[in-house]
């Protein structure tokens, strides 16, 4: 090497990308946080509004052939009212999710809760405005939040994440129990399936709190507000 050479330098390592999917929640967290609201929605409904869910259609089908045989404390109108509003949200996650899928799914899946971060929050204002036992709230409420379900349910089962559908837990609780050690398996996702479980336990708890001592609105406000930060800061990554 001569005296005016240069040692050649390495070059200065690449900056790694930042992957806009990744800013925000991961979407475990943030599913496990909607099935607590899950059951924090069913508790204002069944017990604020006459036995009716608009998260859990599996129990609101069997609560419409209650209602049906004149069961005492259920209605057919309530419970038909659910059903149709709940299946037209899925239909409409449906298109959304056909419009919106092959993007960003933190657009998507930011959008969808923004969606119903807004339509639980006019079920609160009307709650707020009304008593809770007038038709113009126990029908605002119904099927603004049963529409609100199946548009999340339609884009939660289109984002696909294992053992976390945010309303129902039968089939959960089943590959908890089924996969388990003492099933013969060896607990894949238990944990994650246990947490499931908890989570709608404690929201449907502290829904049932807040129904008992303040009446529906209160509830459904706090629904508005987590759903709300959701919105804002989920990410598109598991």
């Amino acid at each position: 090497m001569t005296g005016t050479e240069h040692p050649i330098e390495p070059p200065e390592p690449a900056e790694p990308s930042r992957d806009p999917e990744a800013r925000g929640v991961r979407l475990v967290p943030v599913l496990l946080l909607l099935t607590g609201i899950s059951g924090l929605i069913d508790a204002v409904t069944y017990l604020g509004l006459g036995h009716v869910f608009t998260a859990n259609m599996t129990g609101n089908v069997v609560v419409l052939g209650f209602a049906a045989a004149g069961a005492p404390g259920f209605s057919v109108p309530h419970t038909a009212t659910s059903l149709v509003c709940f299946l037209t949200g899925a239909i409409v996650g449906g298109r959304v999710s056909r419009g919106l899928g092959t993007g960003s799914r933190r657009r998507w899946t930011r959008v969808t809760l923004a969606a119903e971060a807004g339509l639980v929050g006019i079920s609160a204002a009307v709650a707020f405005a009304a008593p809770d036992h007038a038709p113009v709230t126990v029908y605002t409420v119904i099927a603004l939040t049963a529409f609100a379900m199946g548009l999340r349910n339609a884009t939660v089962r289109k984002l696909g994440v294992a053992d976390l559908t945010t309303t129902v837990l039968t089939m959960t609780l089943t590959g908890l129990a089924s996969d388990s050690r003492a099933g013969g398996g060896v607990g894949t996702h238990s944990p994650r399936r246990t947490a499931s479980v908890i989570a709608m336990v404690v929201g449907a708890a502290i829904g049932a709190w807040l129904v008992l001592r303040y009446g529906i609105a209160v509830p459904l406000l706090v629904g508005t507000v987590i759903v709300g930060v959701l919105a804002l800061t989920a990410s598109g990554r598991e």
